[in-house]
């Protein structure tokens, strides 16, 4: 259906969105987080800054935050959405990164993205400048349009412009009891690709959801996947849960009719003439 609907109409679901709001329905979003103390997380099961894993609410129970609702449309969508820039790196004081390897280029590569698509003085624009007032350094580049005048811009100063002179010690974080990083030097009984995956599969989908799971591997396997590649996909499943990779590779080798997008059926083949395809869907890899 959601492929259908993209195919007919590609802006369906933003103007959805925007009908929903302007008829005074609102959505809205629970935000919840999860605390792992830094001493759990040295000898956890699993490393806890593996973006593969979640980390299981049985031990880190989702804890309520606020909730989040859209209780307004923009009056100019360009200068309101299109311009809007969101990064990791505007962080208030008294937060840090951890050593989630992707999160660390995130917090340099969103705000380098910004400037290449809006503008160096990106953060001064109405819909990403902060509401209260900032003594912030920055100054000159394209576009500029908001200043101190001829304050100065080097500090210390003696002009009377305040600068922070004591920025606090900087936390040894994750490096005091040993390297702490997204790769963990020793793997831990978990730290594998397969044992969370498989408990999803096992535990907490019924049967109907494993059904649906197995129609759309197997719609997109038989979408082109052929040769080696299709052998290890039916291997790479089969890893994840014997059964379930057994039940999509019957699907794809009878050659189903699954409806999905893009699916052949009679496409697997096992001879050895058909050339290798590797299309760019997960599922193949």
């Amino acid at each position: 259906d959601a492929t259908r609907i993209a195919g007919e109409d590609a802006d369906f679901h933003r103007r959805d969105l925007y009908d929903a709001i302007d008829r005074g329905e609102f959505p809205s979003w629970t935000l919840s987080v999860q605390v792992m103390p830094y001493e759990d997380a040295k000898t956890y099961r699993i490393n806890p800054f593996d973006l593969t894993k979640v980390w299981p609410h049985e031990d880190y129970p989702l804890i309520p935050v606020g909730t989040m609702t859209l209780n307004r449309n923009p009056e100019n969508f360009f200068a309101q959405i299109e311009q809007a820039a969101f990064e990791p790196s505007a962080l208030v004081p008294g937060i840090g990164f951890s050593p989630d390897k992707m999160l660390l280029g995130r917090a340099f590569a969103y705000s380098d993205t910004h400037r290449h698509r809006i503008g160096a003085n990106y953060l001064q624009l109405p819909v990403n400048r902060p509401r209260v007032e900032v003594n912030t350094y920055t100054q000159d580049g394209p576009m500029a349009y908001e200043h101190r005048g001829d304050d100065p811009v080097y500090a210390p100063n003696s002009f009377g412009r305040g600068y922070a002179d004591n920025v606090g010690e900087v936390d040894p974080g994750w490096e005091a009891d040993g390297a702490m990083v997204r790769q963990a030097y020793t793997l831990r009984p978990d730290d594998d690709d397969f044992s969370q995956a498989g408990a999803l599969v096992r535990d907490v989908w019924n049967d109907e959801q494993r059904a649906a799971f197995v129609k759309t591997v197997a719609g997109h396997l038989l979408g082109g996947v052929t040769g080696d590649v299709l052998e290890r996909a039916f291997q790479y499943w089969k890893n994840v849960d014997a059964a379930t990779g057994a039940e999509i590779e019957k699907l794809v080798r009878d050659g189903a009719d699954l409806g999905a997008p893009g699916a052949q059926p009679g496409a697997a083949q096992d001879d050895a003439d058909q050339p290798l395809v590797e299309p760019n869907t997960h599922a193949g890899r």
